[in-house]
């Protein structure tokens, strides 16, 4: 048999051929790199704008004051809505009409339109000519008020409500406040600002910004609420608060407005409103709570341990009957504070159970010098939080609290727990 041959020619071809395949496969990969990036910067420049300013409302509050005056806010264009992506149904969101060069929000002719079947509440128009102001006659918060507080005037609230069926948005306007009386003795003046709630959901909360020395403050500034359904509304009630800015010390609360909007009918457009604000609901329970708390000292390392335990029984903060406390600890050494804790917040409810411990360190041998302060407190967002009751553990105590103080003195390292009723604040 024939031996097989390969002539020099053969091999010399073979390596001509693969790099003429890999010249053609280096070029066709830096074709598609170069087609990709040159796709992936086309779809950039196509995109939309995002929102220049939106808040999600779930506990966010709104200080308008503390914002630049050059800053946009929202978008009046319809050129811009239309480029604007689509919000989901199931999120709320907050945007602002954007001021002028001095901060201030443009005055727009409203268009009223007050519906005549309404059974519930019966909003009445104001113009600016009108100098007498209409009380509500369906406010549940109003129904029980004496003829003390009618006599004393606490100014008038203006407002506008408007449903976007485009936009599926409540659109609350906050006008402004007339004949509010004077907070400030010295220069019988306030400074007022406005906290609106949508209940019976505590957490959406949006506020105004603080109006220095005025009596009659025009705040003019408008809250959108997108994502909620117009069904919804009928199921929905306002809460307005109106305080006035103390920089020293707790805000001064000047009264409260509430709108159930049940039977209030928005499909006509814009409805202009105004309410007499009235003095704040008091908590009409007996007490402030009680408090269980557990301390335990331990002579030899000269620490205290307390344990915040539960608390239950808490009057409601607010017409929304529902609080979020939670509790600071103060430890007190010959009447300075020398050391502060604080538990977690408790979401609506008057029963909370908090079960969180704190030791701390005594810098004195004994506890003749020592006491421990339970503030509990309602949490609000973005201002400063409501005390609900308060509790003093020591050997100058009274009550319960000097009972609890002088077990812990005589059993050391003894966890003992006790309830303790809680005080004003």
């Amino acid at each position: 048999m024939a031996p097989i041959t390969t002539s020099r020619e053969e091999f010399d071809e073979i390596p001509t051929v693969v790099g003429i395949f890999s010249a053609f496969g280096l070029v066709f990969t830096v074709s598609l790199f170069a087609w990709i990036c040159c796709q992936r910067k086309s779809s950039k420049s196509n995109k939309t704008p995002p929102y220049k300013f939106v808040h999600v409302l779930k506990g966010v509050d709104i200080y308008p004051e503390n914002l630049s005056s050059k800053k946009k806010f929202g978008a009046d264009d319809k050129n811009e809505v239309k480029n604007k992506p689509a919000v989901p149904k199931n999120s709320l969101h907050l945007d602002l009409e954007k001021r002028d060069l001095n901060g201030n929000f443009p005055k727009t002719n409203l268009k009223a339109s007050s519906p005549s079947d309404l059974e519930n509440v019966t909003p009445k128009l104001f113009s600016e000519g009108e100098k007498e102001a209409v009380s509500p006659d369906s406010l549940k918060s109003s129904t029980s008020v004496t003829s003390e507080e009618k006599q004393e005037k606490l100014g008038t609230l203006f407002f506008s409500l408007e449903y976007n069926f485009e936009k599926k948005a409540f659109v609350v306007n906050i006008k402004e406040a007339r004949g509010l009386p004077a907070m400030d003795e010295q220069s019988m003046t306030s400074d007022p600002y406005i906290k609106m709630t949508i209940l019976p959901e505590k957490k959406h909360k949006v506020k105004t910004r603080v109006l220095r020395k005025t009596l009659d403050p025009a705040f003019d500034e408008t809250f959108t609420f997108y994502g909620i359904l117009y069904t919804q509304i009928q199921e929905l009630a306002l809460h307005f608060t109106i305080l006035s800015f103390d920089r020293f010390s707790r805000d001064d609360i000047i009264g409260e407005v509430l709108i159930p909007l049940a039977g209030i009918e928005l499909s006509g457009g814009k409805m202009l409103m105004n309410r007499e604000i009235i003095k704040r609901n008091v908590r009409k329970s007996s007490g402030r709570g009680e408090l269980l708390i557990s301390l335990c000292y331990q002579s030899t390392t000269n620490t205290l341990t307390v344990v915040v335990l539960k608390a239950r029984h808490l009057p409601k903060s607010d017409v929304s009957g529902l609080s979020d406390p939670y509790v600071k600890v103060n430890l007190y050494h010959a009447k300075k504070r020398i050391s502060k804790k604080k538990t977690h917040v408790k979401k609506c409810t008057p029963n909370a159970v908090f079960n969180e411990l704190f030791v701390f360190d005594i810098p004195c041998e004994g506890l003749e010098e020592i006491s421990v302060e339970f503030l509990v407190l309602d949490s609000e967002r973005g201002s400063r939080n409501e005390v609900i009751g308060r509790l003093v553990l020591g050997a100058a105590a009274e009550g319960t609290g000097g009972e609890h103080w002088k077990e812990i003195c005589d059993y050391p390292r003894r966890q003992i727990a006790k309830w303790h009723m809680l005080c004003d604040g």
